[in-house]
C-alpha cells in the first residue's frame, strides 16, 4: 500500500483509497453499486471507511477493469468465479459475522475518537 503513515490494518477514507489508486471518489461509490462484495463502513453523513479487505477488493477490481481490460459484467463474473473456487482472499458480504461488525464499529469509534483528540 501507499505510504500514508497508517498501518496496513488501518481504516482508510474514500479519498485515501482514491488517491492510492488514482481514481476519483465517484468511481469508488459507483463500484459499490455494481459489486455487492464492496461494503465499506459508513458513518454519519455517509462518510466511508474502507477496511483492509475492502481496499484489497478495490485494488482487484481496479486491476481487472483498468489493467486487464475486463468490463463491469466481466469483473462481476470473475469475482463470482474466484469466490466459488475459494481462490480469493476478498471479503464476501455474507461472511461478515455480527462479531466482525462489532469489532469494526469499535475500531472505527477509536479512529474517530483519536481524530477528535488530535
Amino acid at each position: 500500500m501507499a505510504d500514508t503513515g497508517k498501518s496496513d490494518g488501518a481504516f482508510r477514507t474514500i479519498s485515501e483509497v482514491g488517491e492510492m489508486l488514482g481514481l476519483p471518489q465517484h468511481i469508488l461509490r459507483y463500484w459499490e453499486t455494481r459489486f455487492p462484495q464492496l461494503k465499506p463502513l459508513q458513518r454519519a453523513g455517509n462518510r466511508r471507511y474502507y477496511r483492509p479487505a475492502d481496499v484489497a477488493l478495490v485494488q482487484r477490481i481496479h486491476q481487472l477493469l483498468n489493467r486487464d481490460g475486463y468490463t463491469i459484467k466481466g469483473v462481476q463474473k470473475q469475482l463470482a468465479e474466484e469466490a466459488r473456487k475459494g481462490g480469493t482472499e476478498l471479503p464476501a458480504a455474507a461472511a461478515h459475522t455480527p462479531l466482525h461488525a462489532i469489532r469494526d464499529a469499535l475500531a472505527l469509534a477509536l479512529v474517530e475518537d483519536a481524530r477528535r483528540s488530535a
